[in-house]
């Protein structure tokens, strides 16, 4: 009698586990496809300056290979993030120990090693916000170069189909606008005088490429 009873037993206990581990099965699979959906929308929500300070907060790393243009590629260690610049050391000048000022606007991408994929992809938490250099636009860097009068050299773009580097320019910048700047140009080896000075230009920031300290 006690064996009659105990095969409906077993059955209904053996029937209530199947039951209990195929909804913890659901359950994890449940579970993982929410993590894959968070981290698809966290991904979604990353923009190409995210990247950038993700990869500047390894800064044992290796330097960021930048594409300027349509197709110049310099390699920068960064050092700064703006609202919407960037600055760091240009690594492997052929004229020494050079800093850089380059529009993100202005990239036309990112050439990374497959450690520094994963790395740009890393959240740094309040990087929005992070730092006084990160509220900055590109008008506030340009202007206190006018301030300073700092010579310098600026790459802009060309107005020939494709895009390309329309040329380097060196002399002195004069004033700034909302969208655009005045710059003196003159040569390299003599100051911003009136005297030296042999064309006067305007850039609008939209064809700003690269900047040379």
């Amino acid at each position: 009698m006690t064996r009659d009873m105990d095969g409906p037993a077993a059955r209904w206990n053996n029937l209530f586990d199947d039951l209990e581990g195929q909804l913890e099965h659901e359950l994890g699979a449940e579970d993982v496809d929410l993590r894959v959906e968070e981290e698809r929308l966290r991904l979604g929500r990353m923009s190409l300056r995210d990247r950038l300070v993700a990869l500047q907060a390894n800064p044992g790393g290796a330097p960021v290979r930048l594409v300027v243009g349509s197709d110049r590629v310099v390699d920068v260690r960064v050092a700064t993030i703006g609202r919407d610049w960037l600055a760091g050391e240009v690594i492997g000048g052929a004229r020494g120990r050079i800093h850089c000022i380059v529009p993100l606007a202005a990239l036309s991408g990112l050439l990374l090693t497959r450690s520094q994929i994963g790395e740009s992809l890393v959240e740094q938490a309040g990087a929005e916000g992070r730092g006084f250099s990160a509220r900055l636009g590109l008008a506030f860097v340009l202007r206190d170069l006018c301030r300073r009068r700092r010579a310098i050299d600026v790459d802009t773009l060309g107005h020939e189909s494709g895009g390309s580097i329309g040329g380097e320019l060196h002399g002195t910048i004069d004033r700034v606008g909302r969208d655009h700047f005045d710059i003196a140009l003159h040569d390299s080896d003599s100051a911003r005088r009136e005297t030296a000075v042999t064309q006067y230009r305007v850039i609008p920031f939209e064809r700003l490429v690269f900047v040379r300290l």
